[in-house]
């Protein structure tokens, strides 16, 4: 109780500190609200100042803006590389624009006049940081540039990463990279969809598919033709990567075991092995299903048919209704039957320009009828409908087992003619140019910092100059948890109530059930200041000495019967005799008796007068 009582005085005491810092706040924005009076009503008074206020305002020198948390600097790449951009020398002096034309769609879209621009991000965390900005909606944009020699796939990795920031989220579109097939007809002037690439890579979205593509263009070594195979879809959410509104690294990296992993922020998101988790697989089936081969007319594919010998039972009733009237349903009282459950809005106008040759005769519009509200029903009553125990539908032949089944006919197996394996899909077509050819619903995607390499070491360099730094500066102007929190309750306060309650009450809690406890009473004490029962031991031992000394006398008295009869059966001639000595031993036993008396009432006394209210009645 006394635990209780604590708990209860503890939160009432953080309920009152609640409610005072509430009346704190109140009073400061009342103070605040006066103060704004009082402004108003010195600037009414001091209207002929303004004009001198203005000049000294104007002779003061601005204000610099505050220094960025992290200063930039533009990456350099460090090691061996086959393409680095940065795009802060703010120029697109090594890339090229597309001037070509789609085919096989209008002419009004089929250009690529879509804008590029090189500029910083919106919310530039690092100022003197530039990116490759796509700026137009709903047009084709392509650009390109020749890397500082082309590619081959030999024995070192390939590793492939940009930075991409949906500035204004993204409905449609992609923001992937084509790394361009090394070909002697590629030109860079007419780079269209249709160019031929290596591998296309980056994140890609509609409606609500969320992709990260990788795919690879795979060349037949029997026919020469090209098949793109497409990575599996990632197993993790990537909604927050294209609504965040941040800067985020995608990287890809190729190993020459065919191993393959995709990262998003350094942190993989799908990883594989080109063969054995690409769709269609690089290799085809050794097997494939003969093209020739026919189902016989005969072949029985039902595993179940009607029992031809059953027959319909007699007593079946097809034409049962599957309801009924209620025949037990009772009309409820009070029931309108001559008031129509809609009734025209009485208050409903005619529209002015409504002409009844054109549109009709005019109604009112209808409205549930008042008079029904009350009542249980309106209109004509009718039996509800409930389920007819008779009715068994139409009668069917039970199914049983075909004795014809023959299982699902496949075509048989013929060796595939166009089989090969290829143990070593890493060994793509080398690419000399990277571009981007994209269709996009939204603007203003940013692209940052590509760069291609086989080296781990120089990509991990290259992303922690440019990616690094962007990720340090966002961390370091957005506001901690403590700042979210006093900035959502000064929106909401009644969340101080709630921080308080979560702070507050696990430590009270802690306090009083860990560092406070009952100290063990002393017992005498207790009984003492109490009216708790005592247990009186000695009671008790009075009370087993009593039943001993019952059974002795028993013991004795039966002994003392034997010795009667015995000298009763010895010397009958002395009865005289024996009857005196009985009545000596019955005085004996009568004085016996009447000193217990006393020694229990005496014992009596003295538990009396050491516990008046545990009183025990003495036993007869």
């Amino acid at each position: 109780m006394e635990l209780k009582v604590r708990l209860c005085v503890l939160l009432l005491a953080l309920s009152w500190c609640v409610t005072l810092m509430g009346e704190v706040r109140a009073q400061e924005e009342t103070d605040d609200s006066e103060l704004d009076v009082e402004d108003e009503v010195g600037d009414m008074g001091e209207d002929l100042d303004l004009d001198t206020e203005a000049e000294e305002e104007q002779e003061k020198a601005p204000t610099p803006p505050p220094a960025p948390a992290v200063t930039y600097k533009a990456p350099e790449p460090m090691g061996e590389h086959y393409f680095a951009e940065s795009f802060d020398k703010g120029t697109l002096d090594d890339w090229v624009l597309s001037k070509a034309k789609k085919d096989d769609i209008d002419e009004d879209i089929a250009k690529y006049d879509g804008k590029w621009e090189v500029e910083e991000l919106k919310d530039n965390k690092l100022p003197g940081d530039k990116g490759l900005v796509l700026k137009s909606r709903a047009k084709h944009h392509a650009i390109s540039a020749l890397l500082l020699r082309p590619f081959t796939f030999d024995t070192k990795p390939l590793i492939v990463q940009y930075e991409v920031n949906f500035q204004s989220g993204i409905d449609c579109g992609g923001a992937y990279v084509k790394l361009l097939s090394q070909t002697p007809d590629l030109d860079l002037d007419q780079f269209v969809d249709k160019t031929p690439y290596t591998i296309m890579f980056g994140p890609d979205k509609c409606g609500e598919d969320y992709k990260l593509h990788f795919i690879f263009r795979h060349k037949n070594p029997k026919t020469g033709e090209y098949e793109e195979k497409h990575a599996k879809k990632p197993d993790s959410d990537l909604r927050t990567y294209y609504t965040d509104k941040k800067t985020h690294l995608y990287s890809l990296v190729l190993n020459p075991d065919n191993s393959f992993e995709i990262l998003i922020d350094n942190t993989v998101v799908n990883s594989g092995n080109l063969l054995n988790d690409m769709t269609p697989p690089v290799n085809p089936p050794a097997e494939i299903e003969d093209p020739d081969d026919h189902k016989p007319e005969d072949w029985d594919e039902r595993p179940k048919i009607q029992d031809p010998d059953a027959v319909k039972p007699e007593d079946w009733d097809e034409d049962a209704p599957a309801k009924i009237p209620d025949e037990d349903a009772v009309k409820p009282d009070g029931w309108l039957d001559d008031e129509p459950e809609y009734i025209g809005d009485p208050d409903a106008l005619k529209p002015e320009d409504w002409d009844e040759d054109m549109d009709g005769e005019w109604e009112a519009p209808q409205i549930p009828n008042p008079a029904c509200e009350s009542a249980p029903g309106c209109g004509k009553w009718e039996r509800p409908m409930i389920d007819n125990p008779n009715y068994k539908g139409k009668w069917k032949p039970p199914m049983i087992d075909n004795p014809n089944y023959q299982g699902v006919w496949k075509p048989r197996k013929i060796p595939n003619p166009d089989y090969f394996e290829d143990l070593h899909p890493f060994r793509m077509t080398p690419f000399s140019a990277i571009g981007l050819e994209l269709w996009s619903m939204s603007s203003d995607i940013f692209f940052d910092n590509f760069f291609i390499t086989s080296d781990r070491n120089t990509a991990e360099k290259w992303a922690n100059d440019g990616w690094g730094l962007k990720k340090a500066a966002e961390g370091a102007a957005e506001p901690g948890l403590v700042s979210n929190m006093i900035t959502a309750a000064e929106e909401r306060p009644w969340l101080w109530v709630i921080y308080v309650l979560t702070v507050a009450l696990p430590l009270v809690l802690f306090i009083v059930f860990c560092c406070t406890g009952k100290k063990k009473p002393d017992t005498a004490a207790s009984y003492k200041k109490t009216d708790e029962p005592q247990p009186d031991v000695k009671e008790e031992e009075e009370e087993k000495a009593d039943e001993e000394e019952e059974e002795g006398e028993e013991a004795k008295g039966e002994e003392q019967t034997e010795e009667k009869n015995s000298d009763a059966e010895e010397s009958p001639e002395e009865p005289a005799a024996k009857e005196e000595e009985e009545a000596e031993t019955k005085e004996e036993d009568d004085d016996d008796d009447d000193d217990d008396d006393k020694t229990d009432e005496k014992q009596e006394e003295d538990v009396l007068r050491r516990s008046p209210r545990n009183r025990k009645p003495r036993k007869d």
